[in-house]
């Protein structure tokens, strides 16, 4: 059997912040190798899968991965060795059942999610087809929608804004290169903008800049002046998305929003902004408005402006089925942030998309604020056809990593390329 797993060996790299996190390399019978890196967030929900980390306050703070490499060097290795490739639901639940926790805390979710991928990756290569078409079969051929972060704040700068990610979201085009350029000129005149009024032009961890500006809002009217100086129509060529992340300022029905000066707000004082912010502001998405804990308020949320504005699950839903199925049946959202390592295998990451889909809910392939330049989640999302993908600004090389990815693909599948929801 030609796709026979051989050997699996893991070793401790490094993100783009600077912090240990795993590549995995998987070899086949055959002679073919799959390698894939782990991302790492920063914020992150409460129910995540566990990372693993070596707390060693010796080694790089305490964030060494040397237990997670040891484990996808041992058991992971030993269990999975002499399995097919090609069967990735069975390969994933043996690593699951071999772990033996719902969140992965005895291996790893870090240490499952790169054997996983690199098994997918091996697969694709052995069968001879690029990694979207092996995972999503003969109709993979949907481009997603760049959600490109451009102004950061919240955990991923030390700017003045309480919001994580403010995003610029081109969608009135044909093709997946005429988005990704406009939001790179709007992201250049954006810099302009700022550099104009004597603001940093400084970035974030994903490469979205990190000025002090006077209010949240204000970020808003930067990006509607940076769309209209690249020539291009707010609105009608390019949005706004959110991402509060509401939860790193907020819980409880409580919010905070300190770092910009403009006070406490309960969950109706959110929403009341959020609805003021849609009718004032070309804005499509928004992601984490409230708190994780917050079900109530999301879906009020959703009732109030989900049938205008998509409203994405993040730290509420953590790619998890079961919290998926709770916001479905609760119409807590109208759509999810999928993240392969929340969840820890591709597999189940795949599940959680089949139910957004069962659902009529739209989902959106998203990274990590700490990245390496492993493009899979590129190919990831054009093999789910769900036409969003959240990889960051048009900076820094692990997210341009992304971008040049889906460049590629949208020019091998040529006419047969589709683009957006």
């Amino acid at each position: 059997m030609f796709t026979r797993i051989e050997s699996v060996r893991a070793l401790e790299i490094l993100d783009s912040r600077g912090t240990p996190t795993l590549r995995v390399s998987v070899r086949l019978a055959d002679g073919a190798i799959g390698t894939s890196s782990v991302p790492s967030g920063a914020s992150t929900g409460e129910n995540e899968a566990v990372e693993l980390r070596d707390h060693d306050a010796k080694r790089f703070g305490g964030k060494g991965v040397l237990q997670a490499v040891a484990n996808v060097n041992g058991p992971i290795a030993s269990a999975v060795t002499g399995m097919d490739a090609c069967q990735q639901a069975l390969v994933d639940r043996t690593m699951i059942e071999l772990d033996g926790t719902p969140n992965k805390g005895t291996l790893g979710a870090n240490a499952i999610l790169g054997v996983s991928q690199a098994v997918a990756v091996a697969a694709a290569r052995a069968s001879g087809l690029p990694l979207y078409a092996y995972l999503g079969g003969p109709a993979a051929t949907r481009l997603p929608q760049p959600m490109m972060n451009v102004l950061n704040g919240g955990k991923h700068a030390d700017s003045s804004l309480d919001f994580q990610e403010f995003m610029v979201m081109p969608h009135g085009f044909e093709r997946f290169a005429d988005a990704l350029r406009c939001g790179a000129e709007t992201f250049r005149h954006l810099k302009a903008l700022l550099h104009e009024k004597g603001l940093s032009t400084a970035v974030g961890d994903e490469g979205g800049f990190a000025p002090q500006l006077d209010s949240n809002e204000a970020a808003c009217e930067y990006i509607v002046r940076a769309i209209e100086a690249a020539g291009y129509r707010p609105g009608v060529d390019a949005s706004i998305a959110l991402d509060p992340a509401a939860s790193s300022f907020g819980s409880r029905g409580e919010y905070a929003l300190d770092r910009s000066g403009q006070g406490r707000k309960s969950t109706a004082g959110m929403i009341d902004l959020y609805v003021d912010w849609v009718r004032r502001f070309p804005i499509v998405s928004i992601e984490d408005g409230l708190a994780e804990d917050d079900w109530t308020g999301f879906a009020q949320l959703t009732a109030r402006i989900g049938d205008r504005v998509q409203i994405v699950g993040d730290d509420i839903l953590v790619t998890n089925p079961k919290f998926i199925a709770r916001g479905i049946a609760e119409k807590t959202c109208n759509a999810a942030l999928i993240k392969l390592n929340q969840i820890g295998t591709v597999s189940e990451t795949m599940e959680a998309i089949h139910l957004c889909r069962k659902a009529g809910w739209r989902f959106v392939i998203s990274h990590r604020s700490g990245e390496t330049e492993d493009p899979f989640m590129a190919d990831f999302a054009v093999a789910m056809g769900g036409g969003q993908i959240k990889t960051g600004s048009a900076c820094r090389s692990e997210r341009i990593a992304k971008y040049n990815r889906l460049l590629e693909i949208e020019a091998e599948l040529g006419a047969g390329a589709a683009f957006g929801p």
